[in-house]
């Protein structure tokens, strides 16, 4: 059987000092494509990122559409969604291989390092893989990854305005839990730094709450800053 080809996906917003970087890290990781989907910037992202080696492909602004539209772009056999803050360690892309030669598995994410000193942020890290491991429900900041087919017969992310991470996990777990991988993922620690770390945190888990109350995602995105 032939080797499984990865497109890597990254949506962005408004990312001009990182793309070039999350570009150049996502073939470090061992990616056979590289598909940046831009949401109508306001910044030089989309100038940045047509200097560079990957596929550019323009959106409407939403993370869950413009992952659609990447998806819908890419020729891979497997889809791996990355955050332009995100970024794998070399050759990463070796464990999603190694990880899909069991035909039982369909998808999964990695573990995170948080690029910040201190307890709290290992003890995020910590929670982030338990919650995939155990609850099979990893957030699209653990680089998350399906095959293709997968994807499709999954319906692709629902497009509302938040956790729509969240909701495709969902519809992935009733099938099969999405494995965890070691990684590691670096992840930017520049949200809980902003708002501060117990109060991201707390601010999460009360969306969290009030989702499974009901609440449509797309008046909690209200609740939740966005980077730019």
């Amino acid at each position: 059987m032939s080797e499984l080809k990865i497109s890597a996906i990254i949506p962005a917003l408004n990312e001009a000092p990182r793309i070039a970087g999350a570009v150049d890290r996502a073939w470090q990781a061992g990616a056979d494509e590289v598909i940046v989907v831009d949401g109508h910037s306001d910044d030089d992202t989309r100038t940045v990122a047509s200097g560079v080696d990957c596929r550019l492909v323009d959106s409407e602004r939403g993370r869950a559409v413009q992952q659609n539209q990447g998806a819908r772009a890419a020729s891979g056999d497997v889809l791996l969604f990355l955050h332009a803050d995100t970024w794998l360690a070399s050759g990463a892309a070796d464990q999603i291989r190694g990880a899909l030669t069991d035909p039982r598995i369909e998808g999964g994410a990695f573990r995170q390092h948080i690029e910040a000193a201190g307890r709290i942020y290992r003890w995020l890290e910590t929670g982030n893989a338990w919650r995939a491991r155990r609850r099979g429900l990893p957030y699209g900041d653990q680089g998350i990854f399906l095959r293709r087919e997968t994807f499709d017969e999954l319906g692709g992310f629902p497009e509302v305005r938040l956790m729509e991470d969240l909701l495709l996990m969902r519809r992935l777990r009733r099938r099969c839990m999405p494995c965890l991988l070691p990684g590691p993922l670096y992840v930017s620690a520049r949200r809980w730094q902003r708002h501060g770390p117990l109060r991201q945190t707390a601010r999460n888990w009360l969306l969290l709450l009030a989702l499974s109350l009901g609440v449509h995602p797309n008046r909690l995105a209200a609740y939740y800053a966005t980077h730019e």
